[in-house]
């Protein structure tokens, strides 16, 4: 199936979230979360994504994960991720239990569409600290694709990871994951890129984007993706196709904001202060942009 055809079905089905200029929404994805040996590319970052998720729950912002969020291609099990980043989890559990977090899935985390897969995996979590299981995301389901619609103006902004109509990626997603998990994985150590990601495959990455871009634009609906981990944020009137971008950059992660009616892409990275002092810095590198002005002729 097109990825045309895919983000139709997606778009007609997908649930529908009203946001007003009072609604604070950060969208992250591509964490790929995993057990914190080499193949964990989160595991450099995870200091810069607590700072930041600690920021975001501290201004009430409502957290969405864009997909890939845990790596489940790599890993076949999630209670060692779990239990590798307890940290992220406990945070990500802070949003939950105040309705402020809902979860996408992505290819590399695509078993979380099963409801059984959630149920199982993502109600508790076992607590160290505290020699007990406590509760991660209780009725948690994750989404395929989700639309915010602004309550004034109508406009809507469809969420979705960005994978949906890749050949390898969406259809054959079975026969790629068994090829990162038992080829690509370690050819990946000897400095192999992976030709199926998206990711690490420039061609792959430009094609992808194209499709997602012209889907957004024939259709006039500012679409936001991940999955190809390039942060992109155009001006108003330039394009209606955007990017959060990664948790896996070298040094550094990006994440989208909504506040205030506006759209803001911003990179978290470390910062050297005065007396040498290393701190956690947010830089905004494109924006902020009116959403409305997006859709005015």
């Amino acid at each position: 199936m097109s990825t045309k055809s895919r983000l139709d079905a997606l778009y007609l089905e997908a649930d529908k979230i009203c946001i007003s200029a009072n609604s604070r929404i950060v969208l992250m994805s591509d964490c790929h979360r995993g057990v914190g040996n080499h193949g964990d590319n989160f595991l450099y970052n995870q200091n810069l994504a607590a700072a930041a998720l600690s920021y975001y729950n501290r201004r009430q912002f409502t957290y969405v994960e864009l997909g890939d969020g845990d790596e489940l291609w790599e890993n076949r099990k999630i209670e060692p991720v779990i239990r590798m980043h307890d940290d992220i989890f406990e945070i990500l559990s802070q949003f939950y239990r105040q309705g402020r977090f809902i979860m996408l899935y992505g290819n590399h985390d695509r078993k979380k569409e099963q409801p059984r897969f959630m149920d199982r995996y993502y109600t508790h979590y076992y607590c160290e600290n505290k020699d007990c299981y406590q509760e991660l995301f209780p009725c948690l389901t994750a989404k395929e694709g989700l639309i915010l619609e602004e309550a004034a103006t109508g406009s809507r902004i469809f969420l979705v990871h960005g994978h949906q109509g890749d050949l390898m990626n969406d259809t054959l997603w079975r026969l790629t994951r068994f090829l990162v998990r038992h080829v690509w994985r370690k050819f990946e150590l000897w400095g192999v890129q992976d030709p199926t990601s998206a990711a690490k495959n420039y061609r792959r990455k430009k094609k992808t984007e194209r499709r997602l871009a012209s889907w957004a634009e024939e259709n006039g609906v500012l679409l936001v993706a991940g999955h190809t981990h390039r942060p992109v944020l155009p001006k108003p009137g330039d394009s209606l196709y955007a990017n959060d971008g990664s948790c896996v950059h070298p040094r550094s992660i990006t994440a989208l904001e909504i506040e205030g009616g506006y759209i803001t892409l911003v990179r978290w990275r470390t910062e050297v202060g005065k007396n040498n002092a290393l701190y956690v810095g947010r830089e905004v590198m494109e924006g902020p942009y009116r959403i409305a002005d997006y859709f005015r002729m």
